[in-house]
């Protein structure tokens, strides 16, 4: 599919909402060789507070209908959320629609970045005609619009759906892209790639859950593919679209604990698969949550790279002295 493209977004400003956080600086460490670091403006909570409208018209008030906005700001602690439900709906819900009104006042464009949390997640794809029969295990990708998926099972998925719904009806151009299992890797990261890594060294052994499949995406990897949405603007088919946006094919996380063994030369089956029942959270984890990029691709967006072979680069990748991306 070809898509023309938006000079208006291409050479405006971009600013970046939660430029401190994995994927803000993924976005600030990929910014494209075309584009002037100039009009690239980095705001972390301390420059805006999402929550707060004041403090948006104020972080945004040179906004122009040439710019875009990133939002990659979030509450992202899924079981800290089922008690602290306000705060993630504020930051969550709230935050995405003050950032649609300021866009939609000036004409300007929104990406806001969600998550597969906003589906279901149950592992079973459908119901059955028989009660006593137990229901297929789904197999095929979630769909941005699919019917009855969109049940979110936690309030942080529940939230991130009202966000969703709050920022397209402020603003009816905005573009929500979700994504899911976001990593740098790192040695030092946070996340599960860089814990893997750390625990690789430290425990002869690791159980890992090996019954929810999903769709692992390196951060790097969504940070180019967001930049070359930026480049192709606000056109038929992405202003207003919910676009799927992850690695390509589909692992569990005893997957991917396993593929980072082996990418640091130690020996796999030190990871022991475990269910989900094992290691019980506040918050239920989705069982299936892999996400389809056809919507992506349809858009005229080039798909990322096969989830294995970003783990592959993920891990080689040099680290800086100072801890910054690649």
């Amino acid at each position: 599919m070809v898509v023309m493209q938006n000079t208006s977004a291409s050479t405006g400003s971009v600013y970046l909402i939660g430029a401190a956080g994995q994927l803000g600086r993924a976005l600030i460490a990929r910014i494209p060789d075309t584009r002037e670091p100039a009009r690239v403006r980095p705001l972390t909570s301390a420059d805006i507070d999402i929550t707060d409208a004041t403090s948006v018209a104020v972080a945004l008030a040179g906004l122009t209908a040439d710019d875009v906005v990133i939002n990659t700001a979030a509450y992202t602690d899924v079981d800290a959320a089922e008690t602290d439900r306000a705060a993630a709906y504020r930051v969550n819900a709230d935050g995405p629609a003050h950032l649609a009104r300021a866009t939609a006042a000036v004409g300007a464009w929104l990406i806001h970045i969600s998550t597969d949390y906003v589906f279901s997640g149950s592992a079973l794809g459908g119901t059955s005609e028989r009660p006593d029969e137990e229901p297929e295990p789904r197999t095929t990708p979630y769909e941005p619009d699919e019917s009855g998926a969109v049940v979110p099972a936690t309030v942080y998925g529940a939230s991130k759906l009202a966000g969703e719904r709050a920022a397209l009806a402020a603003d009816g151009r905005t573009t929500v892209v979700r994504t899911a299992w976001v990593y740098t890797g790192g040695p030092d990261s946070r996340d599960f790639v860089g814990t893997m890594r750390r625990l690789e060294q430290t425990r002869e052994t690791v159980s890992v859950v090996d019954d929810q499949l999903g769709s692992p995406t390196y951060a790097l990897d969504l940070a180019d593919g967001l930049w070359e949405l930026v480049s192709i603007g606000p056109v038929r088919g992405i202003a207003g679209a919910t676009l799927h946006a992850t690695n390509g094919g589909r692992a569990t996380w005893c997957d991917v604990a396993r593929a980072v063994f082996i990418e640091v030369g130690a020996d796999a089956d030190r990871v022991h698969p475990c269910t989900t029942a094992e290691f019980p959270r506040p918050a239920p984890r989705p069982a299936f949550s892999v996400l389809s990029g056809a919507s992506w691709a349809d858009a005229g967006l080039t798909p990322l790279p096969e989830w294995s072979a970003a783990l592959h680069r993920a891990i080689a990748a040099p680290v800086a002295a100072d801890g910054s991306l690649p």
